[in-house]
């Protein structure tokens, strides 16, 4: 006999997203006693928490970034190895996002929950790949959860850059996307160099000492950037890239799915490391959920488009 699924078993607070029958949360933007983070970007990891259960590399990336964070407050946990806080068993699995992301696969009273995290099926060398275990709930993001968006093949993206006979100022999120970019350049664009601001260099030495291969890049020196062959790519944080709108004799391009921010620049490079419309259908397909709920974006087309044949919801508010 088939256990009960509980619809209100993670729900919406302002601290994130709690499940009550475990009493933790996890992702939770504001301080708590028990917090399950799915991965280090700023939106999903935060500080000040008693225990903070994560990955190996989730530790590492977190621990630079919080440094006020105390070191015993992290509980890191292997990935496929189940763990229990209160009476819900979790297991962290690869989600393929960037290193150390995990698949949060919750189990209570023979009841699978599977909260994805942010994720992607696209192949990246420098994380490990998303792992597949079918749930009765699929807890997906929806930040691309519309039909028209379909992300390119981000080595025909990444080529575009050799069109170029200039020096590309390339503005990238510091962790995951930026090292992607980086090795990205060094199979597909191998006569590019890569030079690296300040405010990404701390998350490559990071990569190249606990990831999975190393990349090849040296940290941004001026005097590099001006001399020589223009054949460098200089990856910037976001802000940098946009106080960088006067700079001359660069192309300027900007790695994301989203079409507003490929405005006014030079080149559009169009490479996510979420799931796009196709891979949302084909990981629910995958896992074969009974029901979909939907987080961190708009699932309303998402709901529409199964019509009743499958049952999907934003996750509720407590």
């Amino acid at each position: 006999m088939m256990s009960t699924l509980l619809a209100d078993f993670l729900v919406r607070k302002p601290e994130g997203y709690y499940c009550r029958y475990g009493d933790f949360f996890i992702d939770a933007s504001n301080p708590v006693m028990h917090n399950v983070v799915s991965h280090a970007h700023g939106d999903h990891a935060s500080s000040g928490h008693d225990y903070v259960y994560v990955t190996q590399a989730t530790s590492l990336f977190m621990t630079y970034r919080y440094k006020q964070n105390r070191k015993d407050s992290y509980q890191v946990k292997l990935f496929n190895s189940p763990f229990k806080i209160g009476a819900v068993e979790i297991t962290f699995l690869p989600a393929g996002h960037i290193l150390g992301s995990a698949q949060i696969l919750m189990e209570y009273r023979g009841v699978r929950y599977l909260y994805t995290g942010d994720y992607k099926l696209q192949t990246d060398d420098t994380c490990e790949p998303i792992e597949v275990q079918q749930a009765d709930v699929l807890i997906t993001e929806s930040t691309f959860a519309n039909p028209e968006i379909i992300h390119p093949d981000p080595a025909e993206e990444i080529k575009k850059l050799d069109g170029h006979a200039s020096n590309i100022l390339l503005g990238t999120y510091v962790l995951g996307k930026a090292q992607r970019i980086t090795d990205l350049i060094n199979r597909y664009c191998p006569d590019r160099k890569v030079l690296v601001h300040s405010g990404i260099l701390p998350y490559h030495r990071l990569y190249d000492q606990h990831g999975l291969k190393k990349l090849d890049y040296e940290p941004y020196n001026r005097k590099e950037m001006k001399q020589g062959e223009q054949n460098k790519v200089y990856l910037v944080p976001p802000m940098t890239f946009n106080s960088y709108f006067r700079a001359t004799k660069v192309l300027r391009a900007f790695a994301s799915g989203w079409k507003r921010l490929q405005a006014q620049n030079d080149i559009e490079l169009y490479i996510s490391d979420h799931v796009d419309w196709n891979d949302i259908l084909q990981y629910i397909k995958m896992v074969n959920p009974k029901e979909v709920w939907t987080l961190h974006g708009d699932g309303s087309i998402l709901k529409r488009y199964f019509n009743e044949k499958l049952i999907v919801r934003d996750v509720l508010s407590a």
